[in-house]
């Protein structure tokens, strides 16, 4: 025997009928406190500084291409 029910009701509905925590006011609060801390950090950094972050793995563009290539290479199927 198989029984199928479909319940129409919202998240918030469904959130408060299984004794869920209420977490919408918690997350409102971290991503405004996240956006907050990242424009100040954009502010804060110039261009240079960016791209510095950005490549830090890598000892210059020079090693990143290198990377690069070597993945393009070892990818392409072998000739016979």
């Amino acid at each position: 025997m198989k029984v199928t029910m479909n319940i129409d009701c919202t998240p918030e509905e469904a959130r408060a009928f299984f004794g869920l925590p209420d977490v919408k006011p918690m997350q409102e609060a971290f991503l405004a406190e996240m956006q907050a801390r990242l424009g100040e950090n954009l502010k804060a950094m110039t261009p240079d500084a960016m791209m510095k972050i950005w490549l830090g793995t890598f000892k210059g563009l020079e090693e990143m291409q290198e990377k690069f290539f070597a993945r393009m290479a070892a990818a392409r199927p072998s000739e016979k």
